[in-house]
């Protein structure tokens, strides 16, 4: 058995943490558990999950991630209670400002599972799937 048990949180560092709070609060349905101002940092949960969120201190200045020439965060992955949910996430994520879309919902090696990809506002890919019934 492993030593560790599961994530505490996620933390992020955004060229714009307003635009990405609220991201995960209007769109995702996260709740704001916390922030610290000064810093800025704000803490976002969806009752399972914690992220933090950090305000990037030069983000014009600022490296874009590139998942195939980057060390570090790939994505990160969240999970939905089915496919349903997964579909209607997917139409509402259409029509979001700073969303980009790389992959609608579709089998996770061709079982009956399903995911989708795309890029919150900011540019930091995420994944979202659904487990197959």
């Amino acid at each position: 058995m492993a030593l560790t048990q599961g994530t505490h949180h996620i933390g992020l560092t955004v060229p714009n943490i307003n635009a990405t709070r609220d991201f995960f609060v209007n769109v995702l349905e996260f709740q704001q558990v916390g922030e610290v101002p000064d810093y800025p940092a704000y803490f976002l949960s969806d009752g399972t999950s914690l992220l933090t969120l950090w305000q990037a201190l030069e983000p014009d200045h600022a490296i874009p991630f590139n998942r195939k020439t980057n060390i570090g965060l790939h994505h990160f992955a969240f999970k939905v209670d089915g496919v349903e949910t997964l579909k209607a996430i997917y139409e509402k994520l259409k029509t979001t400002a700073g969303v980009e879309i790389e992959f609608a919902p579709e089998s996770l090696g061709g079982g009956p599972t399903q995911h989708m990809m795309f890029a919150i506002p900011g540019g930091i890919r995420m994944e979202l799937t659904a487990p197959g019934r």
